[in-house]
């Protein structure tokens, strides 16, 4: 039986690669004869760098950048023969900041523009911004404020010619416009730190530069898919720097061969921290569960928390189990050692037929 495992990160518990892992640990103890394929997966956020690190090799470069309260750390980002993968979480990400720390009207991406300007001097022309975790919600104002800072020393963005040639595209699941009630503000903003003042704060800001960029450059992208990811992140660089907005999932998936890898596959397992209904709405295992039905590979869901089976289930996914058994604490589950074991001992439990569950 050759069985494909690609698991997204455990947030705060376990990476991809460690999912993966003990999902194939528990494979081969139920099929010692089988072929387990595993593969690091990202939809952008955590985990993007090491992804396509695996997918891809490339070297790691270590960056002195600001954090998102511009002190100084060390970031990383992948190169490969011209390529740069970047993954803002490693520079302005939510997790660099003690919850006591977290205020979007300060937090800046500024150390993200750091990673593009070394990037560029590199001489990479096609950079891939994974855009997920982040702790900001500044539209890429500190972003672009780097590039202008590392560019055209301290002068205008008009004057950078550095970006010429240099092609961006941005990787994320996030389909929100820049602003208003699903923007960037309203929607992603809470969960960083901000208040319902500063909620109101940030939108109207948003507001105040697109209409001023719209101004300066004839065009205004504020609505376009993925403006509002990153707290208005990809608003910059659709405007800024005229991305490509993909899924990142997608653009991991392409990058792996995935469509190759499923052949002659007779099982694939994937999953998340949480599955639900959100799940069906773009989430990495629903984006490869739509590459491998179209391959006729059943596709098994493993999730530390399952609500919406039913619903789950109905859309293909042929298997859904939650690893932590009834009662157990959060705190408990929330464990690396525990999250292993309990992934574990789900697929080492695996029925020889496949078969789909019944709802």
């Amino acid at each position: 039986m050759k069985t494909i495992v690609a698991i997204d990160s455990f947030k705060g518990c376990l990476t991809s690669r460690e999912a993966n892992q003990a999902a194939a640990e528990g494979i081969l103890k139920r099929f010692p004869e089988a072929t387990v394929v595993q593969i690091p997966v990202s939809d952008g956020g955590e985990g993007w760098l090491e992804a396509f690190r695996a997918a891809l090799g490339g070297e790691i470069v270590d960056v002195c950048v600001k954090d998102p309260l511009m002190r100084p750390i060390v970031a990383q980002y992948l190169v490969k023969e011209g390529t740069a993968v970047i993954e803002i979480a490693k520079a302005s990400g939510l997790t660099l900041l003690k919850q006591a720390e977290r205020n979007p009207m300060r937090a800046t991406s500024y150390g993200t523009g750091q990673l593009i300007v070394d990037a560029v001097r590199r001489d990479c022309k096609n950079i891939i911004v994974g855009l997920g975790g982040s702790a900001t919600s500044d539209c890429g104002m500190g972003m672009l404020r780097a590039l202008i800072d590392g560019f055209a020393k301290g002068g205008r963005w008009n004057d950078i010619r550095a970006l010429e040639g240099v092609h961006f595209t941005i990787a994320t699941d996030v389909t929100n416009p820049l602003c208003g009630e699903n923007g960037a503000a309203h929607v992603f903003a809470p969960q960083k730190g901000a208040t319902p003042e500063m909620v109101l704060a940030l939108d109207t800001r948003a507001k105040r530069l697109a209409e001023v960029s719209a101004r300066h450059f004839g065009y205004d992208r504020q609505d376009r898919p993925g403006a509002g990811a990153a707290g208005g992140l990809g608003y910059a660089f659709l405007q800024y720097m005229d991305a490509a907005c993909h899924s990142g999932i997608d653009l991991l998936l392409d990058a792996v061969h995935f469509d190759e890898q499923l052949k002659g596959t007779d099982l694939l397992i994937t999953g998340e921290g949480a599955a639900d209904r959100q799940t069906l709405m773009g989430k990495l295992p629903f984006g490869i569960l739509q590459r491998a039905k179209a391959h006729g590979v059943p596709v098994m869901l493993i999730a530390g928390r399952v609500a919406d089976r039913d619903a789950l289930l109905a859309a293909g996914f042929s298997r859904v189990e939650c690893i932590n058994p009834p009662g157990l604490p959060i705190e408990e589950a929330m464990k690396p050692k525990t999250a292993t074991e309990n992934i574990i001992t789900v697929t080492s439990q695996i029925p020889t037929n496949n078969t789909k569950q019944s709802k």
